[in-house]
């Protein structure tokens, strides 16, 4: 099993990534503090040609795992669980009981390990973990019982977060929102505005950075995207407020600053984003690694966002026209897929909506 860097070698890594986005202007970015757009052709991988269709009819869709190569997809407001035929048919897989939905709650994150399926989804008391055993096999799966990992994370109509994502340390990361109360996210007892790191079982793993504690980092407002790079550099995408959104490099034990600042400040005790947009022009969510660069859904800005892993400051846009994008997800097989967004009550669905797309994607 890979391993991540040390934790010395892993804050090398992050001192020269925030120089590198302070290096890009005086005030941390564009003229404006927003990150500069780069051309697409200086990015290590950058998708070449229209996209394609994996699945069409989808109804807001949120997130995308594979077990034995079966994509399975889950749908924020019915909560239910989907597989996807090579065809791009959806057949229920099942329904997660006791879902409540409204706003940005739901039925949210999918990540699979050892062929059990782990889903994080908000409650009447809160938002939880469950891990569910999958029955059948591919093209025939049924969710077994579920066993519930964490729950209690405070829950709101909105920053809910809901990401989740086996690292390559094997261990269950999960992100969570402020559920409305930005207070939380500074509180280290609690689980609200944090990325939250367990064993597959759902607990606190001996090396977590505060001990007993799920917590991996906090001072979050609504992360929504995780990936790692090769050398186990992990990134994060968040939801800003008015200001600015976020992209991070996360360290076990680090505090990213909110409510008390949101993008790059230079506040001491807190660590700068290496990236940072317009809400307008991002609102980033799902993200993913692959061939060396990131690739950044956006919601607001309606546009998938490509960031070299090795100049993290700048960006280049290379899909747009798509409307609201939710997921970016690597396959097994090493391809890009996307997942729209525009059924969730703020996009503008066209007849086929919501769909997944394969990009190609080529090395520059």
């Amino acid at each position: 099993m890979p391993t991540t860097p040390s934790r010395a070698a892993a804050a090398s890594v992050l001192a020269g990534l925030l120089l590198a986005a302070c290096n890009a202007s005086d005030d941390g970015g564009g003229s404006d503090g927003a990150a500069p757009e780069s051309a697409a052709s200086s990015l290590p991988a950058s998708p070449t040609g229209e996209a394609s269709t994996v699945a069409t009819g989808l109804a807001a869709p949120w997130s995308v795992t594979f077990v034995e190569g079966t994509p399975l997809v889950s749908e924020r407001d019915s909560a239910r669980i989907l597989e996807l035929a090579d065809d791009g048919a959806a057949r229920e897989v099942g329904v997660v009981a006791g879902v409540d939905t409204a706003g940005e709650a739901g039925l949210l994150g999918l990540a699979a390990h050892d062929r059990r399926l782990y889903v994080y989804s908000t409650t009447s008391d809160g938002n939880r973990i469950q891990r569910y055993t999958l029955d059948g096999e591919p093209g025939a799966f049924t969710l077994g019982d579920p066993v519930t990992l964490v729950d209690g994370i405070p829950a709101a109509r909105f920053h809910d977060g809901g990401r989740l994502a086996f690292g390559p340390d094997g261990m269950l990361y999960a992100t969570t929102g402020d559920a409305g109360d930005p207070d939380r996210a500074q509180d280290p007892d609690s689980l609200a505005g944090k990325i939250l790191r367990m064993t597959p079982d759902g607990g606190p793993p001996d090396d977590n950075p505060f001990p007993g504690s799920l917590v991996y980092s906090l001072g979050h407002r609504n992360v929504q995207g995780l990936a790692w790079a090769d050398d186990g550099t992990l990134f994060a995408t968040e939801f800003g407020q008015n200001t600015w959104d976020e992209l991070n490099v996360v360290e076990p034990g680090a505090n990213y600053g909110w409510p008390e600042v949101e993008g790059v400040a230079g506040a001491e005790g807190y660590v700068d984003p290496v990236q940072q947009w317009r809400p307008g022009d991002a609102s980033p969510s799902g993200l993913a690694h692959l061939d060396g660069t990131l690739f950044v859904a956006n919601l607001g800005g309606e546009v998938l966002r490509a960031v070299p892993v090795d100049d993290p400051s700048t960006s280049a846009v290379v899909v747009e026209d798509e409307g609201r994008l939710r997921d970016a997800v690597v396959t097994p097989d090493g391809e890009l897929w996307i997942v729209t967004n525009n059924t969730d009550g703020r996009g503008s669905p066209g007849p086929d909506d919501d769909r997944v797309l394969q990009l190609e994607v080529a090395g520059s």
